[in-house]
């Protein structure tokens, strides 16, 4: 099923941002050691006991030159768009101001749970600071303290017991399901339609998990395939359109639901950093991958052009060097058909799954062509490698020390299993474990 999303509400300075990195623990520091990606803080995954779920500080979501309570209806309203269960985080230093009913007047609008949390309870002796939360209307306030990471699993607790059940977005085996993300305006919702074209096949129109989005099932060259709908920006106003990191929120759920994901870029603009950190999640999430330059008939070119760009583009996203790159126009359909076969390539490829005697073969003749470098006199051995899951594929390597595996023989060791199984389009994963 897809992970249910919390978004942390409130006013400024009641410390969502550190909740935030409380709740997240290290896996911030973790994916901004992505190379090539700018990370902000404003989402990450997160798991409290059996449940993973996503989390949205708002506080994060810049909204510029608004008014100070405009911003903050506004950072609510997106909250209250993504989330499927709303943190409401107030200060218990403060007491109840009037920007905290502002947002309680924003959260009554929603159907969905809230549940309200009173920062900077730092000892047992402040709790009586909570009970004029009782007024906001949310029920018990839960005392929780960031700084000293108290009550956050009681608060953490509450919130799971809200997460929705699981749902009917079953996964048939014989579709492929890809999403086209990217900045507003590079043409995501021209290049679908092209994709589409006069002559689709459409089998149904399947509600998506989220309210308003649509998924189009169509076929191509007796190929089911599945097309994610990012929904666009439910919004219409310009502060929902401007938001870059909104845009972000729009592609997570659709990168979590698909198989391939397509990055589209804007052939007249060129590479922003927001492309950047949308490719990031993508890689992030373990998903397959193509670059696809939308735009190309609008973009003057020589014969030195495309390959100045594929050059751009690999420079700046070095973490997706196996994503194949196309370039196409929506508007006049060029080569946009040929995305398909890629999409059923890349598919295909991220659920590989290697033999086990094979994959040892190639590994073991990678080490003996390049054994490791040795560590204070100590070197890595490799006793065997075994394939454990798909979608990425997935190897788990046996060693004598993890410790001696450095990133870049795992690097090289990665770039041995794309020479021999190609593995084009797909990130593969490599995890390291002692032989017991």
């Amino acid at each position: 099923m897809t992970k249910p999303t919390v978004a942390i509400v409130g006013r400024p300075n009641v410390g969502k941002s550190t909740i935030f990195n409380r709740i997240v623990g290290e896996r911030i520091s973790i994916v901004e050691d992505v190379a090539g990606v700018t990370r902000d803080r404003i989402y990450s995954s997160a798991d409290w006991l059996n449940y993973d779920f996503n989390l949205i500080d708002t506080g994060g979501i810049d909204i510029g030159d608004e008014p100070f309570l405009e911003q903050i209806r506004l950072q609510a309203e997106i909250a209250i768009d993504e989330a499927d269960v709303i943190i409401f985080l107030t200060n218990g230093r403060e007491g109840v101001t009037d920007a905290d009913e502002q947002v309680a007047k924003i959260l009554y609008k929603t159907k969905k749970p809230v549940v309200l949390a009173v920062n900077k309870i730092d000892n047992p002796e402040m709790r009586d600071m909570i009970y004029d939360f009782y007024s906001l209307g949310f029920g018990d306030p839960h005392p929780i303290s960031g700084s000293h990471g108290l009550g956050l699993g009681d608060l953490l607790d509450e919130v799971a017991k809200n997460f929705p059940t699981a749902d009917e977005d079953e996964i048939e085996d014989d579709v492929i399901r890809f999403s086209l993300i990217g900045r507003p305006n590079v043409g995501k919702s021209s290049l679908v339609n092209a994709l589409l074209g006069e002559e689709r096949v459409i089998v149904s129109d399947v509600a998506g998990t989220t309210t308003d989005a649509i998924d189009t099932s169509y076929v191509f060259e007796d190929q089911k395939y599945k097309i994610i709908d990012t929904a666009g920006m439910r919004k219409k106003g310009k502060v929902y359109e401007n938001t870059e990191k909104y845009s972000v929120l729009r592609a997570l759920r659709a990168i979590e639901r698909s198989d391939v994901v397509l990055i589209v870029l804007n052939g007249e603009e060129g590479i922003r950093e927001q492309d950047k950190r949308i490719a990031g999640y993508a890689e992030e999430a373990g998903k397959g991958v193509m670059i696809v330059v939308n735009k190309w008939d609008a973009v003057e070119k020589d014969d030195k052009t495309m390959n100045a760009f594929i050059a751009d583009i690999r420079d700046n996203f070095q973490f997706l060097d196996y994503a194949p790159i196309a370039f196409v126009s929506a508007k006049t359909k060029q080569r946009v058909h040929g995305l398909f076969d890629k999409i059923r390539m890349i598919s295909e490829n991220h659920a590989l799954r290697i033999q086990s005697s094979v994959l040892n073969e190639v590994i073991e003749d990678a080490v003996a062509r390049n054994p490791a470098p040795t560590d204070k006199g100590r070197r890595l051995r490799i006793y065997y490698t075994t394939q454990v899951s798909v979608q990425p594929p997935t190897f788990v390597v046996f060693v004598n020390e993890p410790e001696l595996m450095h990133f870049s023989y795992e690097r090289f060791l990665q770039n041995r299993l794309r020479e021999s199984f190609g593995f084009e389009g797909t990130p593969i994963r490599l995890i390291t474990r002692a032989r017991s």
